[in-house]
């Protein structure tokens, strides 16, 4: 079960219920502004980074692959609201599974580059190495998760939507710590994006409270699946359990001569 139901009703009712269609019409401005904010966010972040030559087109094919295919979901989500809010709605429904297959095939490369970083000892200088291995994977792992959520419940347009919002600001991290002042935040860098993520659930509560006078319930589970990600991350970072992950994928590379938890060195000096 997701939650307590409104006014007393029960968890399964509220789920099994659809959202009033003049419930789901209030939250659409919303859902589709912020599908365009989070986007947004991520174009700037990625687009600074190539503009300020950090990055280059001479990365690895896989590097290129991991690109397009992020790139790709920030469009397919964005459409997954066009489509829910203008329509067609059949076309939503399609691109849907379409986005289950195309967020494990995220998973595959996203842990694959960052693990490709760390065997090279070249994980960006504001992160621990060790932290970076862990918290890049779960990340993809806990939108997954709240994605796979709001599809069990997709009946239920206000508990489909919120979760999968909350899903989808687990993937705006990347885009966030590109445009903070990173090197100045060390070593609360990860810290720091990780709280603008956490923003975007908040952000929605109060337009919620704005809107109707009461949060929906399904922010909270949302939230806290965002916070329990980050928890975990720590947990895993700072034990015997990641050290011990971190020494098996690095054994034989240069990524095995870098301290797991320390801060490489900067090489703005």
């Amino acid at each position: 079960m997701l939650g307590p139901g409104i006014r007393g009703e029960s968890t399964m009712a509220t789920l099994a219920m659809p959202q009033p269609r003049q419930e789901r019409r209030s939250d659409d401005n919303f859902f589709l502004t912020m599908a365009f904010v989070m986007a947004g966010v991520l174009i700037a972040g990625f687009g600074l980074t190539l503009g300020m030559g950090r990055s280059t087109f001479s990365r690895p094919p896989i590097v290129h692959a991991h690109a397009i295919v992020f790139m790709g979901w920030m469009v397919i989500y964005v459409l997954q609201n066009w489509f829910a809010t203008k329509g067609p709605i059949a076309l939503h429904r399609r691109l849907g599974w379409l986005a289950m297959g195309w967020l494990a095939l995220m998973l595959y490369l996203g842990t694959a580059v960052t693990v490709m970083n760390v065997r090279a000892g070249t994980v960006p200088f504001v992160f621990q190495p060790l932290h970076f291995l862990v918290f890049d994977p779960l990340s993809l792992i806990g939108c997954i998760a709240l994605i796979g959520a709001g599809v069990s419940v997709r009946a239920n347009t206000g508990w489909h939507r919120r979760l999968n919002y909350c899903g989808m600001a687990l993937l705006v991290g990347p885009g966030v710590g590109r445009l903070l002042p990173m090197p100045l935040l060390i070593p609360w860098a990860y810290q720091s994006a990780f709280a603008c993520i956490v923003s975007l659930p908040v952000i929605g509560m109060i337009a919620d409270w704005r809107r109707d006078g009461r949060v929906h319930p399904a922010w909270w589970w949302g939230l806290g699946g965002i916070l329990a990600t980050g928890v975990l991350t720590d947990i895993i970072s700072f034990s015997p359990i990641g050290l011990a992950l971190y020494q098996a994928v690095t054994i034989g590379t240069p990524g095995a001569a870098v301290a797991p938890l320390a801060f490489p060195p900067s090489p703005l000096g």
